[in-house]
């Protein structure tokens, strides 16, 4: 039951991270995966979120797995980050490329850290 419950999250988070992805990229261009920023960085948002109300207001752990494991897992995409940080790379973008690394490793931290926070106040 829960793994079925954990896989409905996740089709949910893939076609989530599709169509934010392609929302993104035709507003903003295909140069620079603004797509994959966006995504990761909302969906470590929404797990600091979903791990600060579960350890400060006792979350349920059904929800929670469903939530974390099952929508967040599909939705943020390492991957596609790593993906693209080559492929920028390969068109001779290495500044764009070090600068889509570091930015979506710090930005995702600084998210995750604000969802915690904002969990701990409301």
């Amino acid at each position: 039951m829960i793994v079925l419950a954990i896989a409905m999250g996740g089709a949910i988070g893939a076609v989530a991270r599709f169509m934010v992805d392609g929302y993104v990229q035709d507003r903003l261009g295909h140069l620079f995966p603004w797509g994959t920023f966006v995504i990761n960085v909302s969906g470590s948002l929404l797990l600091g979120l979903l791990v600060g109300v579960t350890l400060y207001h006792g979350f349920p752990h059904l929800p929670y797995v469903i939530l974390a494991t099952g929508f967040c897992g599909a939705y943020t995409t390492f991957s596609t980050f790593g993906y693209e940080t080559i492929r920028l790379a390969d068109e001779n973008a290495g500044l764009a490329a070090g600068a889509f690394a570091l930015g979506s490793l710090a930005a995702g931290l600084v998210a995750a850290a604000l969802g915690l926070s904002l969990a701990a106040v409301i």
